[in-house]
This record gives structure tokens, C-alpha cells and sequence, in this order.
């Protein structure tokens, strides 16, 4: 399984990109592959504000629904329109690139302390070996 150097990870496998004030979260390699075809992504948060393990949506797989949770505290302030029922429609992006147009949503950042909690690469590689 791939897993990206620059990005923070969870517990629950979501990874999380900071890119100033801002992050995009999206599912891991691992949680992609463990979870199959996705085909619909579920996120009815936008706007709010919520805090760090909160849900923040639902992905649906062929096989199974999974809860999608927020590695960090912040406000949903967009989904990626590429994966959206809104938009054009692309839920499989987060099986073919789950670290790049497979992102799921971008949260203003409001409790930035709580990085340092999260795992970096080599740390998410040892908890999913």
C-alpha cells in the first residue's frame, strides 16, 4: 500500500494535506483498497464546524458503507466536486488517486495544535503493517 511522505494520518486511516490556514482530507491507500469500489461519497457538513474524530460524511463502497472522520478540528468548507454527486460524478478518483484527485473535502483549519497528534508517514506504515 502507498503511503505519502508530507501528509498527516489518523488512526481511522484518513489522511490530511496543510496547505496554510487550510487542509484537504481524503481516505488512505490502505482504506481505499480495504474498502473496495467506491462509488458515492456522502458529505452534508459543509459549513460547519466540527471537532477533531467528529463524522464528517459517509462513503459507500459495492460492499459497504463506511463513516469518514475528521483527523484534525475545522470548518467543511468544500467538497471536491470531482468526487460529488454536484459535480462531476467521479467517486472511483478516491480508488485510482486517493493521495491527489481522490481528496474529499478542504476544512479551515481551527486547532492547528492538533497535528501533532496525528502520524506521519513511517508511523501509519508501522500501524497498518
Amino acid at each position: 500500500m502507498a503511503v505519502k511522505e508530507g501528509l498527516k494520518y489518523s488512526a481511522e486511516h484518513e489522511w490530511i494535506r496543510i496547505e496554510g490556514d487550510f487542509g484537504y482530507i481524503g481516505i488512505t491507500d490502505f482504506a481505499q483498497a480495504e474498502l473496495g469500489e467506491i462509488v458515492y461519497v456522502e458529505v452534508e457538513t459543509i459549513g460547519e464546524t466540527l471537532a477533531q474524530n467528529d463524522i464528517f460524511g459517509t462513503i459507500e463502497a459495492v460492499k459497504t458503507t463506511s463513516d469518514l472522520y475528521m483527523p484534525i478540528s475545522g470548518e467543511v468548507v468544500e467538497l471536491n466536486s470531482k468526487i460529488s454527486e454536484d459535480g462531476d460524478d467521479q467517486p472511483d478518483l478516491v480508488n485510482s488517486d486517493p493521495y491527489g484527485e481522490g481528496w474529499l473535502v478542504k476544512v479551515k483549519i481551527t486547532e492547528p495544535s492538533e497535528l501533532d497528534g496525528l502520524m506521519d508517514h513511517e508511523k501509519y506504515s508501522e500501524h497498518i503493517s
